[in-house]
């Protein structure tokens, strides 16, 4: 088995869920919140990507996040007449971010971060074994 080439995918995996994660938390935090001037459209959810690289050196897969696209969903609407920037028929336009999901995926993530941990410290422990049984 090769150690260093466990590692490398490993650590891709590791980068590639870290950054999913940034832009999942960008879109919780921008769940409530509307555009910055009337008639504007308020943020948009955008989701990760990722793709599979050959890491021709190590001759392995790994996996890289990829673009992040704009989910094309509809806005979410919330009839506020007395809001600065209701529409004329009283609407306010919101992000079409469902926190439920977010935090769905954000789960996943976590769950597919920790796989990587875990591959980590079990690949860790096999190379101690084997230095152990090379020093004996």
């Amino acid at each position: 088995m090769d150690f260093v080439k466990s590692l490398s995918i490993a650590a891709s995996g590791l980068r590639a869920q870290a950054g999913r994660m940034k832009v999942l938390s960008e879109n919780i935090a921008n769940a409530d919140s509307t555009a910055q001037k009337p008639g504007a459209d308020p943020y948009r959810r955008r989701i990760p990507t990722f793709r599979s690289e050959l890491d021709r050196e190590l001759d392995a897969r790994t996996v890289q996040l990829g673009p992040t696209r704009p989910d094309q969903s509809n806005f979410r609407t919330k009839h506020e007449p007395g809001h600065p920037l209701a529409d004329a028929n009283g609407n306010v336009r919101y992000p079409n971010v469902n926190s439920i999901v977010e935090m769905t995926d954000m789960r996943e993530a976590q769950r597919s971060y920790e796989a990587n941990v875990n591959v980590i410290g079990a690949t860790r422990r096999m190379i101690q074994r084997t230095l152990d049984i090379l020093r004996a």
